[in-house]
């Protein structure tokens, strides 16, 4: 199971700084996310949000078909906001 870490507002919407979640995928590990955590996460989630696994940008692997395993760690960044 992957420990994935949240960062600024996806940090205050869980409560927690890192979680260790199922999955052997990031998909899957963002169904149980969703579930977990409602409509707001998922929300703030699809709003150009960046993930990293092990420290590379999934849009540069294979994408939510990204395989995981216990030893890796999913980094999610909710979009940058400023002004």
């Amino acid at each position: 199971m992957p420990k994935v870490k949240f960062f600024a507002t996806l940090r205050e919407i869980t409560g927690k700084r890192e979680e260790i979640i199922e999955g052997d995928n990031v998909g899957d590990v963002l169904k149980v996310l969703y579930e977990e955590y409602g409509e707001e996460f998922e929300k703030e989630l699809k709003e150009r949000s960046m993930i990293l696994v092990n420290g590379k940008n999934i849009e540069h692997l294979e994408g939510l078909k990204t395989k995981v395993s216990e030893e890796d760690t999913i980094s999610i960044f909710p979009p940058a906001g400023g002004g």
